[in-house]
């Protein structure tokens, strides 16, 4: 051998290969943890002080923290498909959150790869992606097994009279749906993801865990640790109760990890953690008006994002977000990488050598996991990132971002480097920009391809499940009745209902669709909710509504609800006016008839830009108020 071949072998040897993950890692198993609507910064590795949670918080010290791995949309069930299939909100079949719009049979999702890779797979949680019998169903998009609920309405309950597992219903007889009940079902769905990991522990792995907590109504037993910490504490009972829940999650997760610990596999175990969409102003007051718990408020400078659940501002889709993997991530890592939803398939497919779809839009972000010598390749990033929601439309490339919502006719265009609150609106100096970002929108989005339902007789048994009423098939059909027998709006001598805006609300019930605008959109069939959904809010309740400039009015009509129901429709009542928005003087204090027929108040002629209309009781009893349809009179 001479001197050259010598040296051809030496630096064979000492120069790094260059390889791929295959070759170094073994299959590794996937914990993916999701928080239902946990904000983005309350735990306490996001600088949160209120809630207590020590386990997330060495998670993220033992790990790698994300500061803008955003959510794939603003609300649960889209969120869930775009984490599920890895396309964004413009590709992806589910983009409503009515509930139970499934994916397509045909629709492929990280599970189903994984499985097709020899993985066991199971989901323990809230599913979201199609209710039962519909093409959507979780054991036809590749789990095992899955348990919980499939529907969201379903989910917010913690005392269901049953339970999913791969589409049979596993009965709570106790329960009787709310409040209402002895067994509380997210200690069931959390020992079945335990004992799922238990039983397949030396297999390669993929368990999702879309926990329910701290989303839906807030309840946890007396009798939880996590309840004592707070309990004492002065302050609103909805904001203890909601901190106790993310603190009882937070010690399910040290639970997790620590079986990870026990079974000797944590080393061979990537574990996410994150929300699933932006936080909610939840228990909001004059003081803190972005709630009690500040969910998208930097809790050392106070700056905000602007938005919060149900939008596309920012607030909408910052999310909490970790990942530990002892041995493969680097401790105490902090990375500003821009991504979302969409790249977690792509990311799981590398990691476990599974050739990557082309027709999704993630992508992987396991150089920035593991370095990029490790992946075998340098980090890719996104030419951009898009959501779409109802009316909503948000695009962002680099920092700067477009948003086009239902109030506005108009983009609007950020530059988050300098303006992370959204609040400086730069479209009419950077056309240019503004012009790419549309044109890039246009073509990010595509006319969505649902799934179907067999029957849906099932999936609406599920939802009355959340009131216990599941066995009463008429319940929720009274709608249906209803509407063949709906009154109308009068129009005639009304200020027109375009010129109105709705200036504020003390709450509205986003999650299924009763924002404050149905009030005054002219459609006896949609109404305002006070919110219930994510803890009931107490009255009084009101709404400010803008006339668009001053008029003279001299009385109101009102339109109850259109299904019959009692649950807010309105019984007391007063009104205020104002000129300038701020200065309210009182109007009238009255009582609505019980009545589905538009209800007259005459009152003596006043000048006004501003009406609210306070609502005080409702015929249910519960503390509720919802409106149809809301007008006023022009005085002739």
């Amino acid at each position: 051998m001479n001197s050259l071949t010598k040296i051809f072998w030496v630096i064979l040897l000492i120069l790094p290969a260059q390889h791929s993950l295959a070759e170094d890692l073994e299959r590794p198993n996937f914990i993916y943890i999701m928080a239902d609507e946990l904000g983005y910064y309350e735990p306490g590795f996001m600088g949160g002080s209120k809630i207590k949670t020590p386990h997330l918080d060495q998670m993220a010290r033992e790990g790698m923290r994300f500061s803008q791995l955003l959510a794939g949309s603003s609300v649960c069930a889209p969120t869930r498909c775009t984490l599920m299939t890895g396309k964004h909100s413009g590709h992806a079949s589910v983009r409503k959150n009515g509930g139970g719009t499934p994916l397509r049979e045909d629709e492929v999702t990280i599970a189903n790869l994984l499985k097709k890779a020899g993985y066991a797979t199971g989901g323990f949680g809230e599913w979201g992606c199609g209710g039962r019998d519909s093409t959507g169903v979780p054991e036809k998009h590749g789990f095992d097994v899955f348990y919980g609920y499939y529907d969201q309405v379903h989910a917010h309950t913690y005392y269901p009279p049953y339970l999913i597992r791969n589409s049979k219903e596993v009965p709570f007889p106790s329960n009787r749906g709310m409040s209402n009940g002895e067994e509380y079902s997210q200690y069931s769905i959390h020992q079945a993801a335990k004992e799922f990991i238990k039983s397949n522990a030396s297999q390669p792995f993929f368990a999702y865990l879309p926990y329910t907590p701290p989303h839906g109504l807030f309840d946890i037993p007396d009798s939880d640790p996590a309840w004592a910490i707070y309990k004492d504490k002065s302050w609103p009972e909805q904001a203890k109760k909601y901190a106790a829940m993310v603190t009882m999650l937070d010690r399910q997760v040290g639970e997790i990890l620590d079986l990870l610990s026990e079974l000797k596999i944590d080393e061979q175990t990537l574990v996410i953690f994150s929300g699933d969409n932006g936080g909610a102003d939840y228990f909001s007051s004059k003081d803190l008006p972005r709630g009690f718990h500040g969910a998208n408020v930097h809790p050392t400078t106070g700056v905000e994002f602007r938005g919060k659940k149900g939008n596309l501002y920012e607030g909408g889709l910052r999310i909490p977000f970790v990942a530990r993997w002892p041995g493969k991530i680097l401790p105490g890592g902090i990375s500003d990488h821009l991504g979302y939803f969409p790249d977690v398939f792509p990311t799981f497919a590398e990691l476990a050598s599974i050739e990557i779809p082309e027709d999704i839009d993630g992508i992987s972000f396991s150089p920035t996991l593991l370095g990029e010598k490790w992946a075998g390749h340098a980090q890719s990033t996104h030419a951009f990132l898009y959501w779409e929601i109802g009316d909503w439309i948000a695009i962002r490339k680099d920092n700067w971002r477009a948003v086009k919502s239902p109030r506005n006719a108009n983009w609007e265009l950020y530059d988050l480097s300098v303006d992370p609150s959204e609040s400086k609106n730069l479209s009419d100096q950077n056309w240019d920009k503004l012009s790419l970002l549309v044109q890039l929108a246009k073509q990010a989005h595509k006319p969505a391809e649902e799934g179907s339902f067999q029957s849906n007789l099932l999936h609406e048994r599920d939802r009355r499940a959340k009131f216990g009423k599941q066995d009463d098939p008429n319940w929720s059909t009274q709608l249906n009745r209803s509407r063949r027998a709906m009154e109308s709006m009068p129009r005639e001598g009304l200020v027109p209902t375009r010129d109105l805006r709705i200036k504020a609300a003390t709450s509205e019930n986003l999650e299924n669709g009763k924002s404050a605008n149905k009030a005054i959109d002219g459609k006896p069939e949609t109404w305002w909710h006070s919110s219930f959904s994510n803890g009931k809010a107490m009255p009084p309740h009101s709404l400010t509504i803008d006339l668009g400039q001053e008029r003279i009015i001299s009385g109101l009509v009102y339109l109850c609800r259109q299904d019959r129901s009692r649950n807010g429709a309105v019984r007391t009542y007063s009104l205020e006016t104002s000129v300038n928005g701020e200065d309210f003087a009182g109007l009238l204090h009255s009582e609505f008839e019980l009545s589905t027929k538009p209800q007259r108040v005459p009152f003596p002629p006043i000048k006004t830009r501003y009406v609210r209309v306070i609502c005080h009781t409702d015929y249910s009893g519960e503390n509720f108020a919802a409106i149809s349809e809301i007008g006023f009179v022009l005085a002739q």
